[in-house]
């Protein structure tokens, strides 16, 4: 990268490697911020831990039942900013009217710290209230008594535990609505929709096992070092056994160019680090399909010149659709794939070279893959380049998608989708003897056109931050202000909970880190991590407010004052959770001896059909995929496309601080990154303000003031933070296939700023 020109406020290189002491001073002051130090040390120990409980941030497994990275800086943020000293009490709200506490920014409004009893927000004097539990109970079923269950969405966070999550949807469908807009929905439902139709599962195929086998590493679309840093540690031993680390970013991501384990005490000690890309190539926005396409094709003309490269065998035996999308990777030129991707013919050539040579190789990916208008097909165009070679269903080698929250995948599992499989209805029918509705429901992004257009009167949130993780805020936010009741279930004020409808409560429930006692003693829930591991989480510390309920007894609260006569004893279910797990073992498949398993350490994996080359196929094979061009967000003209990233002080739309340590901003987010031959292109410097507008005709929206930011960015790419940015991405800019808005790559126009 060019070297900057002119130094600017809060904008400097990081030298340093990902983790390292960089991490464990990050981790510092998150204790000293938020939790008393002797608590603190001891709750971060008892993290990811047989008897403990599960980190609340990302999905990433653990090895031997206790992790190898035991807790990671993000996830020490996230456990510290659950487990904080701040309390956001009624005598807050007491102070501050909504509107003023609009005024606020997200990281001052959950800063303020827990919930602590539940409240009403009251019109008159614009304020949320306390009011009883009971009142809560019963001022929501109320109001649901009077509403068809198709105008009524029940949203959920993949924070929300296996328990929760399963009686949640069974109390939706008894009151009739199959509306389950989640958070899987803004990043991983392309995988969801993509795997089944490839591989016959919606779920990532390899273990941690697969990683200490494998001969090849594809990094593709994801940020482990910010989004999920305890892969660090995997990739970590994988470099150093001297296996290639192949990496398709936009931007160059400090954690995987060099990364320094901070349980190390030989890097520790001697300030070095662990390079963990072998080969780093800068696709551009929009890129991924071409350069996926080009390694295909450069593996089909070595096998051309030498053979020996694709496995015959297993595409003859397992696999259906192979001869078109051959004919399709010849037809395809290559240099339109170099001029698509950003990419020579050369780097591409020599990603198949490892990868031909590569007898068990894994490729994973995150929302660079999936946040695009085909994301879908780009899922599984990443399935099509393994199936070449077989790399489904043996050791060391299968697809991997990097899943965020800690139990996004589980709460899929249980139930949350709003397209439910006929066989998972019949189930809950015959255990519990009632009809299930038995139409589509509507997703996150249909919900909130449906709350728009008022097709939607009632919204039930358990968990998340709903408006402000989707685009377009300027419809968004308003919106919600039509809405008959919003009724959010949360442990942390956030901007959504102040966007108040008709009747809007506020309801706190326990952290994953807090002791769940119910009237059988105290609880474990369970998780399913991102490699389809379900084991046991257990909270320790007492609960921030003695008005605090679980979310399972927040849910059998609404659900016994809104079903009185639904024949379900919901008072029994939240008082023993064993009991819930026996309902999930009776309806769902793969969870036989639920309670018995989840007490052995590390718990049990769910059957994963494809890693024993079982193919849930309309075919019964795994199925090749034709991806139509090369073009991954139907984007025309020549307009810079737009990334939306997360900061290192974020986790979704919960922003710790202001600092994004490897990338070198520091107290600020109002930066647009831009490689520095596209500012000298634009007549721009870096440091200058520019405005950026939506490159799309007839549709006016702009973000003003930020400033230019030299970084090492593929041409033609820029970035900015999300959710920020959201106010660039139309709602309906979407994967037409899994309804995922295309946060990934947005046709923006730059301009500097007038006056500036």
């Amino acid at each position: 990268m060019a070297e900057q020109p002119r130094n600017v406020a809060g904008v400097h290189d990081y030298a340093g490697p990902a983790g390292g002491w960089g991490a464990l001073k990050a981790v510092a002051i998150a204790v000293r911020e938020q939790m008393d130090t002797v608590e603190a040390s001891a709750t971060l120990l008892r993290t990811n831990q047989p008897q403990g409980f599960d980190c609340p941030g990302c999905a990433w497994p653990d090895k031997h039942h206790a992790s190898t990275f035991q807790f990671c800086e993000n996830g020490a943020k996230a456990v510290t900013w659950e487990a904080t000293q701040h309390r956001a009490t009624p005598a807050l709200f007491a102070t501050h009217r909504v509107s003023e506490l609009l005024q606020l920014s997200d990281h001052e409004l959950e800063n303020f710290g827990r919930l602590t009893e539940p409240m009403l927000y009251d019109k008159a004097s614009d304020s949320y209230q306390p009011l009883s539990w009971d009142a809560a109970f019963e001022r929501i079923g109320a109001v649901l008594a009077t509403l068809p269950p198709q105008q009524v969405d029940f949203y959920t966070s993949g924070r929300a535990s296996n328990e929760a999550a399963f009686l949640y949807q069974l109390f939706a469908r008894m009151y009739g609505s199959n509306n389950f807009p989640d958070c899987s929905n803004l990043c991983h439902e392309p995988t969801s929709v993509g795997l089944p139709r490839s591989i016959g599962m919606g779920k990532g195929s390899v273990s941690l096992d697969d990683f200490d086998q494998c001969e090849l590493i594809i990094c593709i679309g994801h940020n482990p070092g910010t989004n999920h840093p305890r892969m660090m540690g995997v990739l970590h031993d994988a470099a150093r056994r001297g296996v290639p680390i192949v990496v398709f970013n936009p931007m160059r991501e400090r954690a995987l160019e060099r990364f320094a384990d901070p349980q190390d005490p030989v890097e520790m000690a001697t300030y070095g680090a662990t390079a963990i890309a072998s080969n780093y190539l800068q696709v551009k926005a929009g890129g991924d399909a071409a350069a996926i396409k080009g390694v295909m094709k450069a593996l089909l003309e070595l096998e051309a010149r030498q053979g020996g490269v694709l496995d015959h065998d297993f595409i003859a035996e397992h696999t259906a659709g192979f001869a078109p999308l051959q004919a399709d990777l010849a037809a395809t030129a290559w240099q339109d794939i170099e001029s698509a991707s950003g990419l020579s013919r050369t780097s591409l050539e020599e990603v198949a070279r490892l990868y031909a040579n590569s007898g068990a190789t894994i490729i994973s990916y995150g929302m660079g893959i999936t946040q695009h208008r085909r994301g879908t097909a780009n899922v599984r165009l990443l399935c099509d380049l393994l199936l070449l070679k077989g790399n489904l269903g043996k050791p060391g080698a299968g697809i991997c998608p990097l899943r965020g929250h800690s139990n996004v995948q589980g709460n899929r599992t249980v139930g949350i989708t709003e397209k439910p499989s006929p066989a998972f209805l019949d189930s809950l029918a015959a255990t519990f003897g009632f009809a299930p509705p038995r139409w589509a429901g509507r997703d996150a992004v249909r919900a909130m056109q449906a709350i728009v257009s008022g097709e939607c009167r009632a919204l039930l949130c358990l968990g998340g931050n709903l408006a402000v993780a989707l685009p377009d805020p300027g419809q968004c936010f308003p919106a919600m202000a039509s809405l008959e009741l919003a009724v959010h279930v949360a442990t942390k004020l956030n901007r959504s909970h102040l966007l108040v409808a008709q009747t809007t409560l506020l309801l706190p429930c326990l952290g994953r880190t807090e002791a769940d006692l119910q009237a059988s003693g105290v609880q474990a829930v369970t998780v399913e991590d991102s490699m389809s591991m379900v084991h046991a989480s257990v909270g320790k510390l007492p609960p921030a407010s003695m008005h605090l309920k679980s979310e399972v007894s927040i849910v059998a609260g609404i659900a016994r004052a809104t079903l009185p006569d639904s024949g379900v004893d919901w008072d029994a279910l939240s008082a023993d959770y064993d009991r819930i797990r026996a309902l999930i073992e009776r309806v769902i498949p793969g969870f036989d001896d639920y309670n018995a398993r989840i007490r052995v350490p590390g718990g049990f994996r769910l059957p994963l059909p494809a890693t024993e080359r079982v193919w849930n196929t309309p075919s019964g094979k795994a199925e090749f995929y034709v991806f139509d061009g090369l073009d991954e967000d139907l984007q025309q003209g020549d307009a810079f496309r737009l990334v939306t990233v997360r900061s290192h002080d974020q986790y979704n739309t919960t922003i710790y601080a202001y600092d994004d340590r490897y990338r070198g901003v520091f107290g600020r987010r109002d930066v647009l990154f831009m490689h520095p031959d596209d500012l000298t292109a634009l007549g721009l410097a870096h440091g200058d303000k520019v405005d950026v507008e939506l490159a799309a005709e007839g549709d006016v929206r702009r973000y003003p003031g930020l400033t230019a930011v030299a970084h090492a960015i593929a041409r033609g790419t820029v970035a900015a933070y999300y959710p920020e940015a959201n106010c660039l991405i139309p709602l309906d800019h979407i994967d037409a296939e899994s309804g995922t808005p295309g946060y990934k790559s947005v046709p923006v126009s730059i301009r500097k700023s007038a006056g500036a």
